[in-house]
Parts: structure tokens; sequence; C-alpha cells
């Protein structure tokens, strides 16, 4: 589960760079994907298991409040997506890592020299992808700084409350969420709109079923059997797979010391999956968990 959400989640950045760069406004495309994308879900629990919206309010405001930050941290992506490359974006987002793995350290679980060994090998081979030095967009990095904070609040709620819940009910009330958020923002921005045509209208399609649909139920049922920490861990791969789509559909090149880093990717994701198994956490703060 977790290795198909980072194939699927791969995709977003290389085809919202595509499309923005082509003129498709950024809070208009990140509108229609979350609200198509919660449209599927509700259909297929509308046909699959209806009974699957039920949900107590503990665990409904949970998921509203991961999908309010995700939507938020989503946002931000697209918005940075306008200001620097689908490669940047994506050694950025592979700092989620920390962020993870630091909170839940705060709520006890252990920070082991194998977590750090996995981080050591992502990030240095995701800096070795990337390329060393370099001009970069300083508000377009400040965006991604932002959304890595709420992508890692996002995850670490889903493992501290929400495991117990389906992963197709997280899903659906995570999705309804950040489409409120995304629509909100759309509103407030004027509800800008032009015919995307077709190219655009296949990124939507690709972004809805591929990177949104496919990828949260993937992320949610990953998350509720081996916990955040060893989910967000496969970052690092992601990255990897993200480069190699910017590479084959935007006519980015690699260089040597760029394929190191992708080994180093790969060994770091390698290790990730090695020892499976539920992540473990003692709370030391409980009032965290009056939600």
């Amino acid at each position: 589960m977790a290795l198909m959400a980072a194939f699927s989640f791969s995709f977003a950045a290389p085809i919202a760079r595509g499309a923005i760069t082509a003129g498709f406004d950024p809070t208009t495309l990140v509108m229609a994907r979350m609200v198509l994308a919660t449209v599927l879900v509700g259909a297929t629990v509308a046909a699959m298991q209806r009974g699957a919206l039920a949900i107590d309010r503990r665990g409904l405001g949970v998921a509203l409040a991961a999908g309010l930050l995700n939507g938020l941290g989503m946002l931000l992506f697209f918005w940075a997506l306008a200001l620097v490359d689908a490669s940047v974006a994506s050694m950025m987002i592979s700092l989620i890592p920390l962020g993870v793995l630091t909170l839940l350290a705060l709520r006890g679980e252990q920070f082991t020299y194998r977590h750090t060994l996995r981080l050591g090998l992502g990030l240095g081979g995701v800096y070795l992808l990337i390329g060393p030095g370099g001009d970069v967009n300083l508000a377009g990095i400040a965006l991604l700084a932002v959304a890595i904070v709420c992508f890692s609040l996002h995850m670490a709620l889903l493992q501290w409350f929400l495991r117990p819940y389906e992963a197709l009910t997280v899903t659906f009330y995570v999705s309804a969420a950040m489409a409120v958020v995304v629509t909100v923002a759309w509103l407030i921005q004027g509800a800008p709109w032009e015919n995307p045509g077709p190219a655009g209208w296949l990124a939507v399609a690709g972004l809805v079923l591929v990177s949104t649909y496919l990828s949260r139920l993937f992320m949610v049922s990953a998350i509720n059997r081996i916990g955040s920490g060893q989910m967000a861990l496969l970052s690092p791969l992601e990255t990897l797979l993200t480069i190699m789509w910017a590479m084959l559909f935007l006519g980015e090149r690699l260089s040597l010391l760029q394929w190191a880093g992708g080994l180093f990717v790969l060994a770091s994701a390698l290790l990730a999956i090695q020892r499976l198994g539920r992540a473990r956490w003692r709370p030391r703060w409980r009032i965290w968990t009056r939600v």
C-alpha cells in the first residue's frame, strides 16, 4: 500500500507543473482536483459501502482537521510550483519525514539509529539528485516550508487518532475538508476560470484519479498498517519517481551525480520497508489526545 501510494503521488508535481506553466491557474487546478476527487470518493462509498460514512464525533473532528491542514498544504504546494521547478519542490517535500518523525518523537515513539540512517541516505540522495547550488525563488521555498509543516501534521494526526477507522471513511472526510479549503481560496481569489482545453482536462483527470483518489486510499490504508513514520520514510522514493517523470515528460536530464543520488534514495526506500510493522508510541503529553 505504501509503495503504491508513493508511486501514485509521484505524478502530482510533474503534471501540475506542466499544467501551471501552460497557463492553468494554480488555485483553479487544485480546486478542480479536490472537488472532483471528493465526488469520486463519495460515489465509491455510495456504491460499495454506504455504512462507511458513519463516524463518531471525535473521528469526524480529527478527519476534518487533517483535511484542513492537507488542503492548506496542497494550496501552498501548487502556488510554489508556479515559482520553482518540480524537482526543487520534490526536494523540499522529501523533508516531510523529518517533520513526521519529530512529531512522533514528541509523543514517545523512539527515534532509532535505523531511522537516522534512512533519512541520511534519503536526504543526501535527494540533494545529489537535485544538484548542489543553484538559484531558487525564496518565496517559493517559504511556501514549501509551510506546506511541509501542514503535511507533517496531517500524517501525524492520521496515526495518532484515526488508525481505528476505515480507510475509505477517513479518505472521504479528509478529501471533503480539503475540497472546502481550496474552494474557499478559489472564491476569495475571484473564482478565476478559463476552459483549460483537452490537455488541461487530461492533467486534471490524472491528478484526480491517480494522484488524489488512488493515492489517498493507498496512503490511509498504509498508515493504518505500518504507521505514518514508516510511510513518511518512503518519501525519497516518491522524489526519485517524480524526477524520473519530469525527465520523461518535461524534458529534464540527470547527470551522473544525480544518478548516484538516485541510488541513495533507492537504498533509503529499501531500508524503510525492510522492517515493516506497526509504529509504536508511548504518549507523554496526554493533553494532546483531548481533541
